[in-house]
């Protein structure tokens, strides 16, 4: 039988209980109720919430918030050597076809050709960006980038 919401039963003392203070010493938590002895917080009423601090020393508290978050989504990056493995001689490769292959996962933002490891095909390529350094390695195999 699989293991399904509906079948999954509390046990009966899942539930923990209230602690119950101040009922005798029997109870373990008689005497002073696990206040300790005196001072403000052994009174009642003596433990309000969270104290509130001057407003300068609670914001020291805050960490700072470094940098920004850019509006403009990053392209997704397709690799030389990922290049060189799913296309063939005289491919044109745009982003649409690299999508049908599977090596990005949407082409709303873009994709960028970035040179990690080397390609020796014969390619062109169509509506990607590509680093300098990517399109010099593409022209040397032949290719080349159509604007």
């Amino acid at each position: 039988m699989a293991l399904t919401p509906q079948t999954i039963q509390t046990a009966k003392n899942s539930q923990r209980k209230k602690k119950r203070v101040g009922r005798g010493n029997g109870s373990g938590r008689g005497t002073y109720s696990g206040r300790g002895l005196k001072g403000q917080r052994s009174r009642s009423g003596g433990k309000k919430g969270t104290k509130f601090l001057g407003f300068k020393s609670s914001l020291k508290k805050i960490p700072k918030l470094r940098g920004f978050k850019s509006p403009h989504a990053k392209k997704q990056t397709v690799t030389l050597k990922t290049l060189n493995r799913i296309v063939s001689s005289d491919d044109v490769i745009t982003p649409q076809y690299l999508m049908k292959k599977g090596v990005v996962s949407n082409v709303r933002d873009g994709v960028k050709i970035v040179a990690t490891g080397v390609i020796d095909k014969k390619v062109q390529i169509k509506g990607c960006l590509a680093t300098k350094q990517a399109l010099a390695l593409i022209e040397k195999a032949g290719g080349s980038l159509i604007v």
